[in-house]
């Protein structure tokens, strides 16, 4: 049996291209994850709390609540505003303190 046939040749041929396609893959993803780890490390260290998933997820109720505040201040509701913006303020500031 011959080694450097056309088999082999295309075998490693294919092997080189799933090899350089996984390299690729894992150093775009690779920097992804850091630039998203580094990101959060930079977010959670400006606003004073931890980068624990609570955290995270308190923070965004907050800032949908502010939206939701917005939002109701374009309509026309002022009440319904100034509700949603200090329930809002008030989830924020407990996070944040």
């Amino acid at each position: 049996m011959r080694e450097d046939g056309f088999f082999n040749w295309l075998g490693e041929t294919l092997g080189d291209a799933i090899h350089a396609l996984v390299e690729l893959l894992r150093s775009l993803f690779g920097g992804l994850y850091f630039a998203l780890h580094d990101f959060l490390e930079g977010l959670t260290g400006s606003l004073g709390i931890s980068a624990s998933l609570f955290s995270l997820i308190v923070l965004v109720i907050g800032l949908l609540l502010l939206y939701k505040g917005l939002r109701a201040f374009l309509r026309g509701s002022v009440v319904g505003g100034l509700c949603w913006v200090l329930i809002g303020l008030f989830v924020l500031g407990w996070l944040i303190a």
